[in-house]
Order: C-alpha cells, then sequence, then structure tokens
C-alpha cells in the first residue's frame, strides 16, 4: 500500500503539472487546448511512450484511490487520523481519485475518458435538475463546493499539509512549505469558483451555467486582474504537482 500510494502521488502530481502548464498556455493566448484532467491526458499521451505513461497514471491513481480507501475505513497514520472528519475526507479523496483513474484507464484502453470537464459538469447538473427539489440540491452542492475551496485556502495558509509529512531536510522545508501553501491556495480558489457557477446554475435554473476546470480557470482571465489571476492560479496548480512529489518522497508512513 505505501509503495502504491507513493506511486500514486506521483501519477497525481503529474496530472496538476500538465494542467498548470496547459492553464498557463491559455493565459498567454493559446486558448485551443482544454485544461483539465483529460486535457492533461491527451497532452501526456502525445509524448514518447504516451500510451504506457497514461496507463501508469491510471494505475497510479487507482493505487492512490484505493489507499484513501483504507485511510477512510481504518483511519490515516497523521494525527487525528482516526477522527470522523479525517474519515470523511479521506473517502471523498478516494471517490475524486477514482473517477480520475477509471477515466485515465478508459482513455489508455481507447474507450474513452479524457472528456471535457464542462461537458460533465454541465451534463451531472442537468441530472441533479431532475431530481426532487433538485434545482435547491444543485445549490446546496454548488455551496458545499465553494465551502471546500475555501476551507482548503486556509488550511493551506495553516501549513496543514504537515500533518501527512514525515521527517523532511531542514534544507527544504521553506521551500516544501511554499509549494504546499501556494497549490493549496491555488486549488481552493479554483474550487470555490467552480462551485460558485454551480450556485449561479441553480439560481438561473440553467445547466449550462455551470462550468468544469477548463472553464473555470478561463473564468479568471475575465476577472479585472487579466491573464495574470489566471498565469498566478496555473503556476500555483503546478507548484502543487511539485508538492505532490515532495509529498510523495516523505509521506509520513
Amino acid at each position: 500500500m505505501e509503495a502504491a500510494a507513493r506511486w500514486g502521488l506521483v501519477a497525481y502530481g503529474v496530472v496538476h503539472l500538465l494542467i498548470g502548464a496547459l492553464a498557463l498556455r491559455m493565459a498567454f493566448g493559446d486558448h485551443g487546448r482544454q485544461a483539465d484532467s483529460g486535457g492533461a491526458l491527451r497532452e501526456l499521451a502525445r509524448q514518447p511512450f504516451g500510451g504506457f505513461l497514461v496507463w501508469a497514471v491510471g494505475v497510479g491513481l487507482a493505487g492512490l484511490a484505493l489507499w484513501r480507501l483504507t485511510e477512510a475505513l481504518l483511519g490515516a497514520a497523521r494525527p487525528n487520523g482516526h477522527e470522523p472528519k479525517e474519515r470523511l475526507r479521506a473517502a471523498a479523496r478516494c471517490a475524486v481519485l477514482a473517477v480520475l483513474s477509471t477515466s485515465a484507464i478508459a482513455f489508455a484502453a481507447g474507450s474513452g475518458g479524457g472528456g471535457s470537464s464542462d461537458e460533465q459538469s454541465r451534463d451531472l447538473t442537468s441530472r441533479v435538475f431532475d431530481l426532487p427539489v433538485g434545482r435547491w440540491l444543485a445549490g446546496a452542492l454548488g455551496l458545499a463546493v465553494v465551502g471546500i475551496g475555501v476551507w482548503s485556502v486556509v488550511r493551506a495558509l495553516r501549513h496543514a499539509f504537515r500533518e501527512e509529512l514525515g521527517p523532511v531536510p531542514a534544507r527544504l522545508r521553506r521551500a516544501v512549505d511554499a509549494l504546499g501553501v501556494a497549490g493549496g491556495v491555488s486549488r481552493g480558489l479554483v474550487f470555490a469558483v467552480a462551485g460558485g457557477f454551480v450556485v449561479q446554475a441553480a439560481v438561473r435554473y440553467d445547466p449550462d451555467e455551470a462550468k468544469g476546470l477548463d472553464d473555470s480557470l478561463r473564468a479568471l482571465a475575465g476577472t479585472p486582474a487579466g491573464p495574470w489571476l489566471l498565469a498566478a492560479v496555473a503556476l500555483g496548480l503546478m507548484l502543487h504537482g511539485l508538492f505532490l512529489f515532495a509529498l510523495a518522497r516523505w509521506h509520513r508512513g
């Protein structure tokens, strides 16, 4: 399980690096590529031995999902890892990773996967609208995603990520802390933006208002800060990828 977790963390880091790189290109005018997990898989597939690399990422993410599942069921090794809220957080991480790994493996096998996160978000919102009180449920889910984003920013600023790190060499601690803060803040901001669009879709009762990762990142370029905000968030996502590499190396056992 430890080997699977480290492999999965590296694979997840690669995905974040690619998404960040695609978003950075978008900030500088290249809008032809999709800055989400699907776009990252397609970018990876274009590289030498791309098919093998996509398989490696998919299997790694599956191993990481399994490890998060054991944390949800048995508790984690980090402080307070057996508390219900920590187990719930591990279960949520497991669900996200399971979806990503399934998509990557399907893409590698040539049976789909790699689809647009924007289309998936709109489709999911539309299905929720079809449920009883679906509009209110969609709004609640959007608010929950916004809350997760804000909480991710707070946790990053509080250096909560240190709970999962084992002993890090003294000369590298500040660098790893910087990666953890920058990456956590960037991911939290993207979550908050995506959740805000789901809330907007619920208010307007229009599933087309919901946006996935790609459109959420593009929306950042439309703020008063312009493409510079998108560039900063893109760099943050890439730094989070590097933090995941560090976590794979010095993870608390």
